[in-house]
């Protein structure tokens, strides 16, 4: 794909990026990528292994909200559909709602 875009899209024809943002790209890819390790390897070391899978099934959620809140991307139905089967399946592998309802059963049986 690199070669395809480079002959369809001729980027030497472009002007070149500054050294400002060249800088402000490195920055803001250093940063997040560095924060985004410190918190994976916080919740694992906490939380465990099944946590942070939790956490990374919610990252097209984040995505579409943050989209939303700071960007006014319009939010669709089937978006809020998607982030509540994602909440549901988050809440069936964790385990803990599940026990929270037999035990409710348990007590009204």
């Amino acid at each position: 794909m690199l070669a395809l875009a480079g002959v369809v899209e001729r980027p030497w024809l472009l002007p070149a990026p500054s050294l400002r943002t060249w800088l402000a790209l490195l920055a803001t890819a250093a940063l997040s990528t560095a924060l985004a390790y410190v918190l994976f390897f916080q919740i694992l070391v906490r939380s465990g292994a099944s946590n942070v899978m939790l956490v990374t099934l919610l990252i097209p959620v984040t995505a579409i909200l943050l989209g939303h809140f700071l960007l006014g991307e319009p939010l669709t139905a089937r978006e809020v559909i998607g982030a509540f089967v994602i909440g549901c399946g988050l809440l069936i592998v964790d385990g803990r709602a599940l026990r929270l309802v037999r035990q409710a059963w348990q007590a009204f049986s």
